[in-house]
């Protein structure tokens, strides 16, 4: 499988450059589509108006987000005209609670969400909920793209994050067709359960199946020497000098992650490299 429609869901193009631009240089790299989605944010709060105001409010919050998805897509226009790619863009508007069905729709028919990481400074506080509903209610695999966008296109160094999830695998799969143009894979596995199914041979059946698909991996067994998972993640990035981490995303619940943290928003708060995430 190659990465042939790749999607990115921009509400805000000043602050989402980095993003835009590396969905450009991904789609130019993959021969692929690119969709740009600009998305308005209707933030009207019910019940916070005095009586009789609502429906007035309503209809100005609507018309207010749509005069700004407008000038988002026109901006988006714009910046694209000058581009040799294949793109399309199109506008919606939708309340901000009701946007993640939106976004499912768009991400089902992707083959990869491009958006930048959620908690970067500046960034739209919608952004979190962009990048959930791509992947838990769309399905879809993210490349989430830190501040400083990407340098180069990632992938030749690549570091897998595995624990034998379902969501860890679901992100190798999705994943196949950079592992296999990656010039070095390594397998990340943190603390191994002694009593797991994979006790004597950490990774080996994921090396295993790689191989079958013509890629070479490496399994790295680290120590959890650190209180985060992923302070050592971030820790063998730096000394494997890779560009992207392969991840499973939330394995635990949003809630819980929101609420008390976790390796998926840990990961996104801190990262300095582009994340390869899905669920």
């Amino acid at each position: 499988m190659a990465y042939k429609s790749i999607l990115t869901i921009v509400t805000d193009p000043q602050a989402q450059a980095a993003q835009i631009d590396a969905a450009v240089a991904l789609a130019r790299a993959e021969d692929a589509h690119l969709e740009l989605f600009s998305l308005g944010i209707d933030r009207t709060q019910t019940g916070y108006y005095y009586a009789g105001a609502t429906g007035f409010v309503y209809q100005e919050m609507i018309e207010q987000a749509q005069r700004d998805v407008a000038e988002v897509e026109a901006a988006l226009r714009q910046r694209m005209a000058a581009e040799d790619i294949r793109w399309s863009c199109e506008a919606a508007v939708a309340q901000l609670g009701a946007m993640s069905g939106l976004i499912a729709l768009r991400a089902r028919f992707a083959d990869l969400v491009v958006q930048m990481k959620p908690y970067a400074k500046g960034q739209p506080g919608e952004c979190e909920a962009i990048v959930e509903a791509a992947m838990f209610e769309g399905g879809a695999p993210l490349l989430v793209v830190p501040e400083t966008g990407l340098q180069a296109i990632p992938g030749q160094r690549v570091v897998i994050a595995w624990n034998q999830s379902v969501e860890a695998l679901n992100a190798v799969h999705a994943a196949l067709p950079i592992l296999k143009r990656a010039a070095m894979v390594n397998i990340a596995v943190i603390d191994p359960p002694q009593h797991g199914p994979e006790r004597s041979d950490p990774a080996g059946l994921l090396s295993q199946w790689l191989s079958r698909h013509g890629v070479r991996a490496e399994v790295s067994v680290l120590a959890k020497t650190m209180p985060r998972i992923s302070d050592i993640l971030a820790r063998h990035l730096r000394d494997t000098d890779a560009d992207l981490l392969v991840m499973g995303a939330y394995g635990h619940s949003r809630f819980r992650e929101a609420i008390l943290g976790g390796a998926t928003r840990n990961t996104l708060e801190a990262t300095e490299r582009p994340v390869f995430m899905a669920h």
